[in-house]
């Protein structure tokens, strides 16, 4: 199950369970869509990889004998940041974004 991250990693703008906004990668970093767009131009700076949108958890289960949703699996509220500098960023992102995501 995807750990459902509070904020951007980066500006740490809030993005809540059911926020169109949010960025993940496959190690589920997150970050909204404007970081993502205009200064990570699609690189993961931990990985490397690209971003997908965030899918939405539903927020009741609409099966009875499943336990799912956010009522049964809540998101977390603990916020992360990154541990890399934008500079550190930029530098990354340069090296890298000139090649599509399923190529790096």
């Amino acid at each position: 199950m995807l750990e459902l991250r509070p904020n951007c990693e980066l500006c740490d703008r809030d993005l809540p369970p059911d926020s169109g906004e949010a960025r993940i990668c496959t190690y589920e970093c997150t970050y909204c869509a404007d970081c993502v767009a205009h200064i990570l131009h699609n690189v993961c700076p931990t990985c490397g990889g690209g971003f997908e949108r965030r899918p939405i958890r539903p927020r009741r289960s609409w099966r009875p004998e499943r336990r799912l949703g956010l009522a049964f699996d809540p998101a977390s509220d603990t916020r992360r940041h990154t541990r890399f500098s934008r500079d550190d960023i930029a530098a990354h992102v340069a090296r890298i974004r000139g090649l599509r995501p399923e190529e790096r």
